[in-house]
């Protein structure tokens, strides 16, 4: 009985789906600005984004950490606007701001009413070319990002050996550098280092504007033309080029020691592919292999090494799938106390093996999916997740349409397509496997 009901509600679900397609339109300023509207009239909010595709992938050796600094250093004053003034207009005017580096983009964005858009157009555009810093500024945030570091990194084991996993996966991608930055270039990250990522990367045809809300696209169209499409495109913008991995060939290992651990753990990088312009079939099949492995304490993970075995207390397994350049799927494994690293390590060996024997459960890819369908239906009551989902995919090398037709790619995905998906990226030889364990005392 349950499981007729099961699938009679998953029938339905298309149904919604379709009935209830996003409005979304897209044109270019002149001055090369990619702009992208999402209405949803049905409450009177506004989300405006604005994505450079510039982040911590894009810097220069030496100098890691300086778009994260830049993020910091836009909300000091510009031609037009006092230290402070942007957030605290945004702040009275009843909404919220804030902003986010990652690999590959760097995002602003301020949540407001939607007669509010032509104001925060105007400020963002301000920044976008007429910063005015001082030395002062810098010293100020670079002792901000330097403390950021210190409570979120330094004094976080796991941290700091992830750091180190990410660093032994990527050995000439820029992917093996942490977004916040090495502490000893942050520690001299001066004024020419940001105004010089900002006066390459901060221009109008590097960046994505994404509106989602309360709005027409003929409204967008007009306000951004007025602040946005005086501002000069920069001709001199580089290429978007990155120094790539050579052929991983070699498993690599590595154990991080340090006496604040308080539980021991396994995990496991694999090198895998990413979401690909007209191609992410393989990605989607590697959503639902990360959820189908160790999605929650359904997985199969959690069944073999948790409660089967009883070797575990956590077993997980994630994957980033929106990516520049390929990207990782990782494997975690949290033993008892009574349970060695190693075996640990093994119970998770034999674990995959058994599953690459036994195969996909296709009971538990259908609840999957239907779970999935759902998150994406609900996402839609929420400007800010549609506005950070259409920003992330064009900051990272997808289009529009790749946006709108992930689902339907998610809903294809078959048994065999995980399997495979499964095979390719389960190599050995193109993986990091890394213990974290409490330092060693020595009388």
């Amino acid at each position: 009985m349950r499981c007729t009901a099961f699938a009679a509600l998953l029938s339905l679900i298309p149904v919604t789906l379709s009935a209830g397609e996003e409005a979304v339109t897209t044109f270019e300023l002149e001055n090369g600005m990619q702009v992208v509207v999402v209405e949803d009239h049905r409450a009177p909010v506004v989300q405006h984004m604005l994505w450079y595709r510039a982040g911590s992938a894009d810097e220069p050796k030496g100098s890691s950490g300086v778009a994260h600094f830049l993020e910091h250093l836009l909300f000091k004053a510009t031609d037009t606007l006092a230290e402070g003034e942007l957030s605290a207009t945004v702040a009275r005017n009843g909404g919220r701001d804030n902003a986010f580096t990652s690999y590959d983009y760097t995002a602003y964005f301020q949540r407001v009413a939607s007669d509010r858009l032509g104001l925060m157009m105007k400020m963002e555009a301000d920044r976008m070319k007429n910063i005015r810093l001082t030395e002062e500024n810098i010293a100020t945030e670079r002792n901000v990002i330097i403390e950021e570091r210190n409570q979120r990194t330094e004094n976080n084991p796991g941290a700091l050996f992830g750091e180190q996993i990410n660093a032994a996966q990527f050995l000439n991608h820029r992917y093996g550098v942490p977004i916040i930055g090495w502490m000893h270039e942050m520690e001299t990250l001066d004024m020419e280092d940001a105004l010089g990522f900002y006066e390459i990367y901060y221009s109008p045809n590097n960046a994505v504007l994404v509106v989602s809300g309360d709005v027409t696209p003929e409204e967008v169209r007009a306000l951004a033309e007025e602040h946005y499409g005086a501002i000069p495109s920069n001709p001199d913008l580089p290429t978007r080029m990155r120094t790539q991995e050579p052929p991983q060939t070699a498993e690599r290992r590595l154990i991080y020691r340090d006496a604040r651990v308080a539980q021991p753990y396994v995990r496991r990088s694999y090198l895998a592919p990413e979401r690909d312009p007209g191609a992410q079939e393989t990605a989607a099949a590697l959503v639902f292999l990360s959820e189908i492995l160790g999605g929650g304490t359904t997985s199969f993970l959690a069944e073999e090494l948790q409660f089967n075995n009883q070797l575990a207390t956590y077993a997980a397994s994630f994957y980033r799938p929106v990516s520049l350049d390929d990207t990782t799927f990782n494997l975690i494994v949290v033993p008892r106390p009574d349970v060695s690293l190693q075996e640990a390590e093994d119970a998770m060996d034999a674990a995959l093996a058994k599953f690459m024997e036994t195969g996909v459960d296709p009971e538990q890819l259908e609840r999957i999916k239907f779970q999935i369908r759902a998150d994406q239906i609900y996402a839609r009551d929420d400007v800010d997740r549609i506005a950070n989902r259409y920003g992330q995919a064009l900051t990272s090398g997808l289009t529009v349409e790749d946006v709108q037709v992930w689902p339907d790619v998610l809903q294809a995905v078959t048994e065999e397509d995980i399997m495979a998906a499964a095979r390719e990226v389960f190599d050995r030889r193109a993986s990091v496997t890394g213990w974290i364990m409490r330092e060693e005392v020595t009388q």
